[in-house]
């Protein structure tokens, strides 16, 4: 009777918390530094979600680790709501097939909402003699030392589709990781770099002049830049299609998930809200069930892993 009583009162207190959730902020955790369009798309979100919730949304910035310090301390957060994870694909279906890690990907995270897919442009220092994609790979096929191009961390897409790419046109390039699209950019205007995929950060540096795109990665060509070929247009089934979306630790309790997703849902079917997505630069919004999305992020996971085994991408 007694270990009755207590599952009693723990349920009631459980669905009190519930009732009052929000009662205090809840964390959007990121695991970029601020500048990148993961970091840019959460502070889209956030304050959309709040006013959904009727509570504070707040950005947590936790870079280090290619993600995978943020991603623990999502997979061992209290399943109480507070605590949410802005990830891009790299963290959930790539960095697990590079790293060994205190969190299973596929176990440890539920999908709360999808935000935006990423179509990223392959830019290269102005300074650099090419024009476009042929021209560049003929240049870096005779460099001496080969080119150095950034991404914005080991395992990450833009590293991933670099040595896709490197792989199809055999020719070396020098891996240069950094820890956010912003500091990979800034090194590519600086010329630290010749080259670096990249999304929201290059976008309005390229119609700037500051910088050349040469291509872009995805299934389709870029709307922004309809004049750039895609790399499968040169080479068969290159072809790469970030995503970013928001999760939960996946003991989560059901109706506090559904909670979220309403709330999310609320917060980005308005238009106002989609067009706040694409003027981030390089975002095109994307919606998707949780199931549609859970069946994508399965399929991925096992194609990434085939892809990394395929193409030798090492942690550097």
């Amino acid at each position: 009777m007694v270990r009755l009583a207590l599952a009693l009162v723990l349920c009631g207190a459980a669905a009190l918390a519930q009732a009052q959730y929000p009662a205090r902020a809840v964390h959007l955790v990121v695991p970029n530094p601020p500048g990148g369009a993961t970091d840019t798309l959460a502070r889209v979100y956030a304050p959309r979600l709040g006013d959904a919730l009727g509570g504070p949304v707040v950005v947590e910035n936790r870079p280090g680790s290619n993600g995978n310090a943020a991603s623990e301390l999502v997979a061992r957060a209290a399943p109480d709501g507070y605590t949410l994870y802005v990830a891009a694909d790299a963290q959930i279906v790539i960095g697990p097939h590079l790293y060994k890690t205190s969190f299973d990907a596929l176990k440890d995270f539920a999908p709360v909402a999808t935000l935006a897919t990423t179509q990223m442009l392959l830019a290269v220092h102005p300074s650099l003699p090419v024009k476009n994609l042929q021209e560049f790979i003929e240049y870096a096929r005779h460099a001496r030392p080969p080119l150095a191009y950034g991404s914005i961390g080991n395992g990450s897409q833009h590293h991933l589709v670099m040595e896709m790419l490197k792989a199809r046109a055999g020719i070396e390039l020098l891996h240069v990781p950094f820890k956010g699209g912003g500091p990979a950019t800034i090194a590519l205007l600086a010329g630290e770099i010749s080259a670096a995929f990249g999304g929201n950060s290059v976008t309005g540096h390229v119609k700037a002049g500051k910088l050349r795109a040469l291509a872009v990665a995805g299934k389709e060509r870029s709307a922004t830049f309809p004049e750039l070929p895609r790399l499968a247009e040169f080479y068969s089934g290159l072809e790469v299609t970030p995503w970013i979306a928001v999760f939960a630790p996946s003991a989560v309790p059901a109706p506090l998930m559904a909670k979220l997703r309403e709330a999310s849902n609320t917060a980005l079917a308005e238009p106002a809200s989609q067009d706040a997505i694409r003027r981030v630069g390089g975002l095109e919004p994307y919606r998707a069930t949780p199931e549609e999305f859970s069946s994508l992020i399965r399929s991925e996971y096992a194609r990434y892993g085939e892809i990394v085994k395929a193409v030798g991408v090492r942690v550097d």
